[in-house]
This record gives C-alpha cells, sequence and structure tokens, in this order.
C-alpha cells in the first residue's frame, strides 16, 4: 500500500454547501479538489437522488448551489468570462437536475457573497457595499484606515465595505437595500413559507463602536428590532418553537471566550426571555486541514437542529425549552447539517476518515450514501491513532493522541512532533489530518492533545483568560508530552519537536522562551507581543484584549508578561517561522519580532514569508504553497531530529 504522501491533500475532496431540496427528496452539494498542476482549486456540484451520488455540473466552477425548485438548481458562475476584474457583478446560471448543460440565468450588479430565494419568487442577496469607492481607485496608489476593523484576514482591506442585505427582482433587473449603508450584516435566516426574515450585525462609522443589533421583517413588510440594547453579542438566528430563537452572548463572563445562551423573541413585540443556558459549544470546533464546513443550524417548530461540540466531537442535536439532545451520539465529526421532513442530511468525518455525506433518517441509524474518499483511504497505508485521557495536576481531565509511524521496528527509537491546535477555542479529534500523516509516514510519532482553554467541555475549562493565559495550557502540554514519553519508550526523548498554528504558533513561541526539552520547534502564523498584536491586527483590538484582559495603557506590564517576546533571550532551541504576508489575523510583524530576537541571541532560526497567502495557508492557501509549507516544516525536523 501507498504512504501518504507530501501533496496527497490535492487528492481528497472537500464537501462544502449542502442543501436539500423543497420536498426534502434530493441533496445538492460542492465537492472541492486541488490542481497542483495549476495551482488552484476546483469546484463541482454534486446531486444525491434514490441512494445515489452523481455530478451535476461540468468544468470546474460549479458551487454554492441553491434550489430554484424540486427540478431546478441556480449557481454562480461567469461561464463566458464577460465580468471584468474588479467589476462588482455576479453571474447565476440555472441547470436541471436531469442533466443537459447550464444555461445563464441573470446576473446582479452586485458583489454577492450569498443568495436565498424568497415566497414571491425575488430572491434575498447579502452583497458588499463600498461607502467610499473613491479611496479604491486603481490609479491612487494607496488605502485609506479611518475604522475598525480596518482590513481582515482572507478578504484585505475592508475600511469602509459592509455587507449588505437587498431584495432582487432578477426578471425586473432592480436591487432593493434592506440595511442602510454602514450596516454590517453578519448573517440572515429567511423562512421561505412564511416569509419572515431576520438579520443581525453592527452599524458603526469612524470608530470602535460595534453593538450587535438584531431585526425581524414579517409577512406583511413591517420590521421591528429585538431590544439587545447594546449588550449581547448574536451568532446564529432561527425561526423554531414559535418565534425568533438566538443564540447570544455578553461577554460579562468570558469576553469572546463565553458560550453562548439561547434566547426566544416573541415574532409580534421582540421582546424576548433566556430559555435556556447549557454551556456547550454550538458549531463544529473539530480541526482538520482536509475538511470544510457549511450551514450548523436549522430551525423547525419542534425545536433547533444544531451541530454541538461535546468533548472531542460534534454531533447533530436537537434544542427546545427541555434541554438539548444528541440525535448522532456515535459521530466523530459532524462539519454541516441540513434537515427536511425530519430526515437529517449531514456532511462529516468518521474516525480517521475523510468528509463523506449521510443521511439519517427517523428511528435509524446514520448511513452514509457518498464515497468521494473512499478509494484514496483503501490505498493508503494509515497508522491508526491511539486515544488516552490522563489527569493533570489540578485533577482535569485531558484528552490526547499518539499517532505512531508507519510501521514501526520492534526495539528501535523514533523522533516525535508535539502539534497544538489553534484557537485556542477548538478541539483535536479523531478525524484525519494530513500534516500528521505525511509525518507517520516519514518516521514520526506524532502526538497531540486538548489542553484547557479549547472548546467542548464548557466555559470553566475554557477559562485560561488573564493570568492563566500560557500558564494552565502550558502545564497541559508539557504534562502531556511526559505521558507520552511515559506510555511510548519508543520515542526518543532527545529527539522531540513541536509545532502549532495561530494560538499554537503563541505556543510554539511560549515555549522556546519556557523550556529547551524540544530539538526542534516550528513556529506558525504565530503571536510573540501581544502589546502589538491587539493593535495590528483584524481581531486584535477586542479577542486579544479579552484574552490577556488586559490593554498597553493600564496594564502594560500584564501584557508584556504574556508575551513570548519577553522571554526569547532564554531561548536555545532551533525555530522555523512560518507566516504569510497578507495574515491579518496574526500579522507578519510578531513573527518578525520573535525572528530577529532570536537570531539576536545567537539560536538557529528562519523564516519562510509566503507571499499573497492569509492565516488560512495550511488549509486553503495555493496548492503549491501548502506543499512547500510542509516540505520546510519537516525538512526542519528532519535537520534537527533525526541522526
Amino acid at each position: 500500500m501507498k504512504t501518504v504522501a507530501i501533496d496527497d491533500f490535492a487528492r481528497i475532496k472537500r464537501l462544502s454547501d449542502l442543501t436539500v431540496s423543497p420536498d426534502g427528496t434530493r441533496a445538492a452539494l460542492t465537492v472541492n479538489s486541488a490542481n497542483l498542476e495549476r495551482n488552484r482549486y476546483e469546484n463541482q456540484i454534486w446531486l444525491y437522488e434514490e441512494g445515489r451520488m452523481r455530478r451535476l455540473t461540468g468544468g470546474t466552477d460549479g458551487k454554492k448551489p441553491l434550489w430554484l425548485d424540486d427540478e431546478t438548481i441556480l449557481f454562480p458562475a461567469d461561464r463566458d468570462g464577460e465580468v471584468e476584474k474588479d467589476e462588482k457583478r455576479t453571474v447565476y446560471n440555472r441547470i436541471s437536475i436531469f442533466g443537459g448543460e447550464a444555461e445563464r440565468a441573470f446576473d446582479i450588479p452586485l458583489q454577492v457573497n450569498s443568495l436565498a430565494l424568497r415566497r414571491d419568487g425575488t430572491f434575498l442577496a447579502l452583497a458588499t457595499f463600498d461607502n467610499t469607492p473613491e479611496d479604491r481607485e486603481e490609479d491612487k496608489g494607496y488605502s485609506v484606515f479611518d475604522e475598525l476593523p480596518f482590513w481582515f484576514n482572507g478578504r484585505g482591506v475592508i475600511n469602509k465595505l459592509r455587507g449588505r442585505l437587498y431584495v432582487v427582482d432578477a426578471e425586473k433587473g432592480t436591487q432593493e437595500p434592506l440595511t442602510s449603508p454602514l450596516f454590517d450584516t453578519e448573517g440572515y435566516v429567511l423562512d421561505r413559507e412564511r416569509d419572515l426574515l431576520c438579520w443581525w450585525g453592527v452599524e458603526f462609522e469612524s470608530r470602535n463602536d460595534h453593538k450587535e443589533r438584531l431585526f425581524l421583517r414579517r409577512a406583511d413588510g413591517t420590521v421591528l428590532e429585538v431590544p439587545l440594547g447594546g449588550r449581547y453579542s448574536v451568532s446564529g438566528c432561527a425561526f423554531a418553537l414559535g418565534g425568533l430563537l438566538f443564540l447570544a452572548s455578553t461577554g460579562e463572563k468570558m469576553g469572546t471566550s463565553e458560550n453562548e445562551k439561547v434566547y426566544l423573541a416573541d415574532l409580534e413585540t421582540g421582546a424576548f426571555r433566556e430559555i435556556l443556558a447549557p454551556d456547550v459549544s454550538f458549531g463544529s470546533s473539530g480541526g482538520s486541514d482536509v475538511h470544510s464546513g457549511g450551514p450548523s443550524m436549522v430551525g423547525r417548530p419542534e425545536g433547533l437542529y444544531h451541530v454541538e461540540t461535546l468533548g472531542f466531537r460534534s454531533h447533530i442535536c436537537l434544542l427546545d425549552e427541555a434541554g438539548i439532545r444528541v440525535l448522532t451520539p456515535g459521530t466523530s465529526c459532524v462539519d454541516a447539517l441540513a434537515e427536511k421532513n425530519g430526515v437529517l442530511f449531514f456532511t462529516g468525518m468518521e474516525k480517521s476518515g475523510l468528509q463523506e455525506l449521510y443521511i439519517q433518517r427517523p428511528g435509524e441509524e446514520p448511513a452514509r450514501v457518498s464515497d468521494f474518499n473512499g478509494a484514496y483511504l483503501r490505498e493508503r497505508d494509515l497508522p491508526s491513532l491511539e486515544y488516552f485521557a490522563f489527569t493533570d495536576r489540578d485533577g482535569v481531565e485531558i484528552d490526547g493522541w499518539v499517532l505512531p509511524p508507519v510501521g514501526p521496528e520492534e526495539g528501535k527509537t523514533y523522533p516525535a512532533i508535539l502539534d497544538v491546535h489553534g484557537g485556542p477555542r477548538v478541539v483535536y479529534g479523531e478525524v484525519f489530518f494530513h500534516e500528521m500523516q505525511y509525518w507517520a509516514a516519514q518516521g514520526y510519532y506524532v502526538f497531540f492533545c486538548n489542553p484547557r482553554g479549547g472548546s467542548g467541555k464548557g466555559d470553566a475549562f475554557a477559562d485560561i483568560l488573564g493570568d492563566n493565559y500560557g500558564v494552565r495550557d502550558y502545564d497541559d502540554l508539557m504534562e502531556f508530552t511526559d505521558e507520552v514519553l511515559r506510555r511510548y519508550p519508543q520515542i526518543d526523548p532527545r529527539r522531540l519537536g513541536m509545532t502549532g498554528g495561530s494560538y499554537g504558533g503563541f505556543m510554539a513561541n511560549w515555549i522556546v522562551g519556557h523550556t529547551d526539552r524540544f530539538a526542534a520547534v516550528a513556529s506558525q502564523r504565530s503571536i510573540s507581543n501581544y502589546l502589538s498584536k491587539c493593535l495590528s491586527t483584524d481581531i486584535g483590538y477586542y479577542h486579544n484584549l479579552s484574552a490577556i484582559q488586559a490593554d498597553p495603557w493600564t496594564s502594560f506590564e500584564k501584557m508584556w508578561e504574556h508575551s513570548p517576546l519577553k522571554y526569547a533571550d532564554r531561548a536555545k532551541t532551533p525555530t522555523l517561522f512560518i507566516q504569510s504576508d497578507e495574515d491579518y489575523r496574526c500579522w507578519m510583524g510578531d513573527a518578525v519580532q520573535m525572528l530577529q530576537a532570536l537570531l539576536l541571541h545567537g539560536v538557529p532560526a528562519r523564516m519562510c514569508l509566503f507571499h499573497g497567502e492569509n492565516h488560512e495557508l495550511s488549509r486553503s492557501g495555493s496548492p503549491k504553497n501548502r506543499v512547500s509549507r510542509l516540505r520546510e516544516i519537516t525538512g526542519w525536523m528532519d535537520k534537527y531530529l533525526k541522526p
């Protein structure tokens, strides 16, 4: 059998945009794959019907399917190349599920991000609106920043850009805005049958005055505002339980790391009440470098179908006023869901597996109905993940895993790599990770765990804010490393490596200043200086201030205390930095500072700065750069960990 190769991610299919036909008999989704030769990603729409899957669209640009009726799908694609670069126009195509070529349906003179069909045949479009187009003239040569945030990872400069809702009449060619120019729509939910609509977001101009607002539009066209009073931060909505159900946190307990509570608003008055405070992680927090997400909430009269992270697995659950019931207890990782007539459709990954489509009918177990990645898995020699839990010195149970190398030999010792996840409010689980399987194929043990700070175990487990940042989590990781070495004497403790990205990059920088037990470290999209990070990145001015529970003016010393750069003069470990120059989540200035500090103190260090990439390099960067990134990390580990 073949072992996992460095470019195998290009052979893996990723699933997204799951949607079900109005009658509930068919499902459509986007299948994405990387094309290394052309250095791009390609998409096709696939259809499930009568127990089988078939490809619906030709070409490589089929994505975001929208059901017009039970037999027709709409999708955006500029197949004739008519849209000029930087032109704000979106072309839609229509295709029959019974075959034939897609036909051009209409275009919308907006940069549309999502589209929904209304009961009267018009559409609801969420599009990007530019309040200052003159600041983006091609020949101007500079950008204007005068608000927060002024840039955003994966989107670039967003100063004065807003997500705006429109009612689009494709036949008449009209676009009627529903939201004001400076209102930034974060999300919306449409109940087509009852012609109900809600949307939420913030309205601001030139200052950091981001107060969440939530609106409800009824069938008669009247709009009322749910009185949040600037206190609640909404993360999701659905029409369920006879009202408007929404998830929100107040930030009063844990700032931006607080689990949401569940509220129900009256459709007539907008008045709302708390119906549940479950202390759970809504959505899928599971990480992988070869999967995609999708819709995670569906409102129905009986309650809210939703994805929820429990421990290190994510399941579909049903929420009502009595509580939450798990509907898919055996699954490892649900990524997206849709529901119709009590039938659940979902994409997910089973243990050590890759994404597939599943269906669960009432009273039955989930059934896998696709085989996009089966052949790849059957052809690869994949070592099995070995799970164990241990109790840290504070009495907290930590979940951990070890992935052994392919074909380990009796009596031989091996190098090993500790991999730390980002977030920190995410989790590792038992799903396929390409980079880990590749390292196992290269003769490494790979070990990883979910230290305190992650999702799935409630707010108390996740609370590493303030004085505990870099303390409780670091202790868990070091104790986990000790436990792995105790359980696996085949691992050579002198040949340990460590890597992580984002929060994991923070921990990489923290580790080199606090221990020399690792022979090599690869720090990816990292954080080194909270004093600069909080004032340079898209989420720094609120997320990082919340995480450290401090700011540069009133608690300078505290922010410096939790900055890895403070301890760089103690570092001895050879460190590789992987960074992207368009990463606005962890701006390259932090990696540059840490690199220079290590070089000044005589520590072997190297930076690979990827041009035109952002924070998502390891997951959705250009295919060739993803190969280069993994080659650089593996080469660094080989240099210091292999004799």
